[in-house]
Parts: structure tokens; C-alpha cells; sequence
């Protein structure tokens, strides 16, 4: 925790360390704290105890759950109780210094992740077209995300999180009001997952602003209409997820999309 706290002293304010939970309750009796980060030697369930005693002392706090290891039913309770992230070993401290950072500058937090189902073979949720939101899911789903060797782990969540910026801005223009449908299915040979967002779908003859190769040339194309249409910084769906997927299937319309991944049985 200490090497989280150097990150945090000169970009986050006051940092508290407290000596468990029980201190930590204490603590936040008597003063506010806008994020809670919890022990990384301290179990989930330990945690999501020490998550509703944060509800409940300071509604608008935030918890950021560090654990020694999550099961995938431990996980789906973490974000059905309103936990902000989850992390577990190996701790990469600047990401967790970021997702803190991102904690601490969200303005009226309200939790942008339903569990519509939560089995461990076909988990769905419906998630606000928040950037901020989309991040704290791409987090949730690489702790699910099971074992596999971490550079195909990094590419596969590198696709899932395209895709899922592209549901929410080509479908939802980014409003949070506005819901995307995730569902991460697994079967025996396959990961799968399916992006419903709630847009009328797009024209695929206009893929101007999205790049057709990773040449120079088509990079710079593409960045060049993104800017004139006032697009986010990217353009790269199709070409990650192209790069890591088996398959990938659209609906007719456009807008639904799924992405099979393979996997050795």
C-alpha cells in the first residue's frame, strides 16, 4: 500500500493509511474520504463488508477492492455492490494510481453497471455510455477474463475495449444516460463477446474515419476525419479486433456485434 501512497501524495491530496478495516471504519467516522482503497492481504468478502460500512458512513465515497485472488461469483458481487474497480495480483501500481486519479475527478458519481446475469459461463450487463464507466468495466472483465497467456489477455481486452468504445459512441454518442448491452459468454472452445448498443446502427460504406491498415497513410487518413467529425482519438476497432478475433459478426442493422475467440479445450 505504501508504494500506492507514494504514487498518490503528489497527484491525489491527503492519503490516510489506516492498519485494517476496523481502523479504516473508525477513521471514516469521523472525517470523509472520497476513495477507499482496500487492503490487498484482505479477502473480497472482507472487503464488500468494509464496502457497505463505506456505503453506509459515506454514500459518495468510492471503493477500489485490492485482493489476493477473486472468484468469478466474488467479482459479479463486487459490481452488483456498486464496487468502483478490482484488483488482483500481479498489482501494477501506475494503473492503480490511474483508476484512483479517475475516482477522485468523476463529478456526482452514480454507478453505471447492472448485472443483468451473473453465471460464470454467461455474465450480462447493462452499462452507461460514460467513458469513465467503460474503463471500470474493461477492468471488472479482465479480472474475469480467464486464464489465459497475457499477451493474447492484453489483446483480447485491448478488442473488447474498441468495441465497447464504439457501441458507446457510434450508438450512444457517449450519452450516460444511454445503456450499452454487454454480454462475456464462454463455452467450451470459445470466449464470446456481444456489444448491443442502443443506436440505429451505421452505414458501412462510410468507414472514412476508420483506419483500413496500420500503413502511415491510412493512419493519418483516417485521424484526419476523425478530427473533422469531432471523433475520439482512434479509429482502430476493426483492426484490433480483427487482428485477435476468430470471428466477428455483425447483425444487420450494425448495431450489434460479436466477437469469438477460440480457445484450446
Amino acid at each position: 500500500m505504501r508504494a500506492l501512497a507514494g504514487r498518490l501524495e503528489n497527484q491525489a491530496g491527503e492519503v490516510e493509511l489506516c492498519s485494517g478495516n476496523v481502523e479504516a471504519v473508525h477513521w471514516l467516522r469521523v472525517r470523509a474520504a472520497d476513495v477507499v482503497v482496500s487492503d490487498p492481504s484482505t479477502t473480497v468478502d472482507e472487503d464488500l463488508a468494509l464496502a457497505k460500512e463505506v456505503r453506509c458512513l459515506r454514500p459518495a465515497a468510492r471503493m477500489i477492492v485490492l485482493a489476493p485472488h477473486a472468484t468469478h461469483a466474488e467479482l459479479v458481487e463486487a459490481i452488483r455492490a456498486h464496487v468502483f474497480a478490482c484488483f488482483t495480483p500481479p498489482f501494477d501500481y501506475d494503473d492503480l494510481a490511474a483508476m484512483v486519479a479517475s475516482a477522485l475527478e468523476v463529478d456526482g458519481w452514480k454507478d453505471g453497471i447492472q448485472v443483468v446475469s451473473g453465471l460464470p459461463h454467461w455474465l450480462t450487463l447493462r452499462v452507461s455510455c460514460h467513458l469513465l464507466t467503460a474503463e471500470r468495466l474493461v477492468r471488472f472483465i479482465t479480472e474475469l477474463q480467464p486464464a489465459t497467456p497475457s499477451t493474447d489477455r492484453d489483446l483480447l481486452m485491448s478488442a473488447f475495449r474498441e468495441l465497447l468504445l464504439n457501441a458507446m459512441e457510434y450508438g450512444a454518442g457517449f450519452d450516460a444516460e444511454k445503456v450499452v448491452e454487454v454480454t462475456a459468454a464462454r463455452t467450451a472452445r470459445a470466449i464470446v463477446y456481444h456489444f448491443k448498443d442502443p443506436g440505429a446502427g451505421f452505414d458501412r460504406g462510410d468507414l472514412a474515419h476508420a483506419a483500413a491498415s496500420v500503413s502511415p497513410e491510412a493512419v493519418m487518413a483516417a485521424a484526419a476525419q476523425r478530427a473533422e467529425r469531432g471523433l475520439r482519438p482512434g479509429g482502430f476497432c476493426m483492426l484490433i479486433a480483427r487482428q485477435v478475433a476468430d470471428e466477428i459478426v455483425y447483425n444487420e442493422s450494425g448495431n450489434e456485434v460479436i466477437l469469438i475467440k477460440h480457445i484450446d479445450r
